[in-house]
C-alpha cells in the first residue's frame, strides 16, 4: 500500500514539474517578445528621429547651398563654396542612414563582431550578480 501511494506521489510530482515547466516556458517566450517588441519599438523611434533631422539638416544644406551660390556668382571666387564639401557628406551620411542601406550593413558590422570578435564584448567586471546587488543596494542605503 506505502509503495501505491510512494507511485501516486511520484505520478502527480512528475505532472506538477511537467505543468511548471510547460508554464515557465510561456513566460520566457513572452519575455522574449515583449523585449524584442520594445527593441523594434526603440529602433524605430530611433529612426523616425534620425528622419526628421535629416530633413532640418537638408534644409539648412539647402540654405547655404543657395548662399554660397549666389556669393559665387556675386564674387566669382570659388572659396565661397567650400562649406558645401563637409555639408554635403553630413547630408549623404544622414540620408544613406535614414533611407538608405546604412541600417543593414550596420547591422551587419555588429553581427560580424558577434561572430568574429566576441572577446570586445564583455561587461568591465563581468556580469552582475546577487552579492553585487545586496552590497550596490545596502551601501545606497548606508548613505
Amino acid at each position: 500500500m506505502g509503495s501505491m501511494m510512494a507511485k501516486a506521489m511520484d505520478e502527480n510530482f512528475q505532472k506538477n514539474k511537467e505543468f511548471m515547466q510547460g508554464i515557465q516556458e510561456t513566460m520566457l517566450e513572452r519575455q522574449i517578445q515583449m523585449q524584442n517588441q520594445m527593441r523594434e519599438k526603440s529602433v524605430a523611434m530611433q529612426l523616425s528621429g534620425s528622419r526628421e533631422m535629416f530633413n532640418w539638416i537638408a534644409s539648412f544644406y539647402g540654405v547655404v547651398t543657395v548662399t554660397c551660390l549666389a556669393g559665387f556668382m556675386k564674387r566669382k571666387n570659388p572659396a565661397v563654396l567650400i562649406p558645401l564639401l563637409p555639408l554635403t557628406f553630413i547630408v549623404a551620411y544622414q540620408y544613406d542612414y535614414t533611407y538608405g542601406t546604412k541600417v543593414l550593413r550596420i547591422r551587419e558590422g555588429a553581427e560580424a563582431i558577434l561572430k568574429e570578435e566576441r572577446q570586445l564584448l564583455p561587461v568591465p567586471l563581468g556580469l552582475p550578480n546577487l552579492a553585487s546587488i545586496d552590497a550596490a543596494r545596502d551601501a545606497t542605503k548606508s548613505s
